[in-house]
């Protein structure tokens, strides 16, 4: 694995434990020599993980669309910034880029992206694992739906599986190293 994407919040949030924990994957991507392609801000959550990076030897890669490079106040210190014009690119830019995604804790957009290329592996347009972070527990209520959808037969056992979902950065990095994509079929 060479590269993953972080898809995470522009603040800090309401808790420490998540600034403690985009700091901790930081750390862990820079001591596997992964590099980090993230949305490019220097704020928050984005910001925390990528200093965090860069300061433990890293490489940074953040990807931002020009509608957001100010009012994210786009990090200036990256291994490489790449401006696009659309959210659209900036999703399609990261996914092409990565091995793997792993979402922090985050608001609306995270939650966006994270099920863009949730759903993109679902239907076979990748192969790449999809790793939720649970700092703080924040993801129990989402692990409750993924639950509810199998219940309600909106979601297989098997793609709910594609989900990893760990408390410690070093856990999640070690269950997408043996990631095996589900075999995908006509709808069934």
């Amino acid at each position: 694995m060479k590269r993953v994407a972080v898809y995470c919040g522009s603040s800090l949030g309401a808790s420490e434990a998540y600034k403690t924990g985009a700091i901790e994957l930081g750390k862990e991507l820079a001591k596997r020599n992964i590099t980090l392609v993230y949305g490019g801000s220097s704020i928050g959550l984005m910001g925390a993980v990528a200093d965090t990076v860069l300061r433990e030897g890293g490489q940074a890669i953040g990807v931002i669309p020009k509608v957001l490079e100010e009012r994210e106040i786009s990090h200036k210190g990256l291994t490489e910034l790449i401006t696009v014009e659309t959210m659209h690119e900036r999703k399609a830019k990261m996914a092409d880029l990565v091995d793997g995604f792993v979402v922090l804790p985050g608001g609306t957009g995270t939650l966006e992206e994270f099920f863009e290329v949730f759903t993109w592996g679902q239907i076979g347009l990748h192969k790449k694992p999809c790793g939720l972070l649970n700092i703080n527990h924040y993801y129990d209520p989402l692990i409750s739906l993924f639950d509810h959808m199998i219940d309600q037969k909106f979601l297989q056992e098997k793609f709910r599986s594609m989900a990893i979902i760990e408390e410690e950065p070093a856990a999640l990095l070690d269950k997408f190293l043996n990631y095996e994509a589900p075999s995908i079929k006509a709808f069934e």
